[in-house]
């Protein structure tokens, strides 16, 4: 493995360049003392982890100086030279969630690639003549490659002239308007984050719902004959006072059921964030994720801090960016969590792609029985970015008439017109087109 420093900016982990220097001196001296004659190939060795340990964490990987001393340990219990080895233990030790996984196999082959690799790829390129088609590129080379170009530095700053020129802020409008018109599997680690941020402020104040309990209420509209005899018995009997109560509005419950496969994989990335902010924004909100199986993960989504939620939610939930049973999944539904968490009025988000892996078999009939139960079943669908879509998938086929809306939910745009829709008065049920 050759030694990839570029510049200060890939050695930046530990903040500071005397820091940084110290650092590579400390990883030098451990992995000397730990691998039998590393000599020069040890100091190499360090700085390079540094480096890729930079990388992680510019492409949004919580990558820090323990994980990083955990891999020199790791690396010093394998054979270097196996390639899979090394693969491995650096991943066992640098990622903690399993959607990162992606992110991180692209980051480790651009990194630790074969230095030769590229310039027998351009000959046999030149030689080909370029009439192979090119390969679309995983949505997580993005991410990697905008991580490895270095930032651009910034020019010196100019005096200043007698007059400053007018600043145009049209360019900062448009970019907030393409970010919220932008797909989110389309976007960047910046745009992600940037779209986090943005979901953050989301409000979802749901229209309240009256309930069957009472509060006392000097003007309420109805009078309590409990509670005035029993404020007569202090007068002896005498009834010189109506106690009056009004009934108490609250918003209904919220039940989000959140596809996981791996078509939805990084839509259920970003919608998670959502959950996440309703849940600690309200109460009586409950998540369940599913793809081959159904995980109930209300109680670590209320955790404040998203990045401990989604540490909790990646240790419970097995079966992320695998396949879809929809129907098995929303039939268990029915029969364990309907009656606990779909009282007084429910709204049900179920936010899936419609693509079962086995068909239709009995979805008809789980969605139509979860419809009954609830007072709107919405149906988010990602599929609906693309203007010519049509439901011919068997599972889409099957849902789609029990559903009361069917909306699509690919960027924060849509999103908003999802929170405008909740917030507003809808007591009736209205068809899915």
């Amino acid at each position: 493995m050759e030694d990839r420093r570029r510049g200060d900016w890939r050695l930046g982990l530990f903040g500071t360049v005397p820091r940084q220097q110290a650092a590579v001196s400390e990883f030098s001296s451990l992995f000397a003392a730990t691998v039998a004659g590393a000599g020069a190939g040890g100091q190499a060795l360090a700085h390079n982890l540094l480096a890729f340990g930079r990388l992680l964490r510019r492409t949004g990987l919580g990558v820090g100086p323990s994980e990083t001393f955990a891999a020199l340990e790791a690396l010093a219990a394998v054979d270097i030279g196996d390639r899979r080895q090394v693969h491995a233990s650096l991943r066992a030790t640098m990622v903690h969630k399993r959607e990162h996984f992606e992110v991180f196999d692209q980051a480790f082959l651009l990194f630790w690639r074969d230095p030769e690799a590229a310039r027998h790829a351009s000959a046999m390129d030149a030689l080909e003549g370029g009439m192979k088609e090119k390969a679309k590129p995983p949505a997580a080379s993005r991410r990697v490659a905008e991580a490895m170009t270095p930032p651009k530095t910034p020019p010196p700053p100019q005096k200043p002239e007698e007059e400053p020129p007018p600043v145009d802020m049209t360019m900062t409008v448009s970019e907030r308007e393409r970010l919220q018109a932008m797909d989110f599997e389309a976007m960047s680690a910046a745009e992600i984050n940037q779209a986090r941020a943005e979901i953050r402020k989301l409000v979802l104040p749901l229209d309240a719902r009256p309930t069957r309990r009472f509060r006392p209420d000097p003007t309420g509209p109805r009078v309590d004959l409990r509670a005035t005899i029993r404020a007569s018995l202090h007068q002896g009997g005498e009834i010189l006072s109506l106690e009056r109560s009004r009934r108490i509005s609250r918003p209904p419950p919220l039940v989000a059921l959140c596809d996981i496969s791996g078509s939805m994989s990084r839509y259920a990335q970003v919608l998670l964030h959502f959950l996440h902010a309703v849940t600690n924004d309200r109460d009586r909100v409950h998540s369940f994720l599913f793809g081959t199986r159904l995980t109930n993960v209300t109680r670590q989504l209320r955790a404040r801090d998203a990045e401990v939620a989604f540490e909790m939610v990646s240790h419970i939930v097995p079966d992320w960016s695998g396949g879809t049973r929809i129907g098995e999944s929303l039939d268990l539904f029915n029969k364990q969590w309907s009656r606990r968490v779909l009282g007084q009025g429910a709204v049900v988000l179920l936010i899936t792609d419609g693509l079962d892996r086995q068909g239709a078999a009995g979805l008809a009939e789980a969605t139509e029985r979860l419809r009954h139960s609830c007072r709107r079943l919405i149906w988010l669908n990602p599929l609906l970015r693309f203007d010519g879509f049509q439901p011919r998938s068997q599972g889409i086929r099957a849902m789609l008439p029990h559903v009361d809306e069917f909306r699509p939910v690919h960027n924060l745009a849509s999103l908003r017109e999802l929170v405008a829709s909740l917030s507003g008065p809808n007591a009736s049920r209205r068809m899915a087109a």
